[in-house]
């Protein structure tokens, strides 16, 4: 029974874990430059009309420190919702419509290998 309840808890332990990006990196980061003008990535990023990216995957939604995040971003981050490659995935592909009423005024990125490319970009950023 014990060794029951050890292993469900290393597996719901795995489970959380970030599991790194299966794209391409450097395309990922010329697909990114769509994304540029309201947020900043790498050493010496600041928050600009988005919160900058660093530490993105794994961080509890709407926690990016000295951001001002709308009530729904909040609310889905209290909510217990985390940046993984599956939520940036989903989020990426239609901002409003995983999480209405978010800020973001980007429409989504269409293709699912940008997607993916640009979270394996933003994993970098996140160890």
């Amino acid at each position: 029974m014990i060794r029951r309840i050890v292993l469900a808890t290393a597996a719901v332990a795995a489970l959380s874990l970030p599991v790194h990006a299966e794209g391409d990196a450097e395309k990922g980061e010329t697909v990114f430059k769509k994304c540029r003008a309201c947020h900043a990535v790498g050493e010496g990023a600041k928050n600009k009309v988005g919160p900058a990216l660093n530490g993105v995957v794994g961080r509890t939604a709407g926690t990016a420190p000295d951001f001002k995040y709308s009530k729904a971003m909040i609310e889905a981050g209290e909510g217990g919702m985390v940046w993984t490659n599956d939520t940036l995935a989903q989020y990426l592909t239609d901002p409003r419509g995983f999480i209405p009423k978010n800020k973001m005024a980007f429409a989504g990125l269409k293709k699912d290998e940008d997607v993916q490319n640009v979270i394996a970009y933003l994993d970098q950023f996140s160890e």
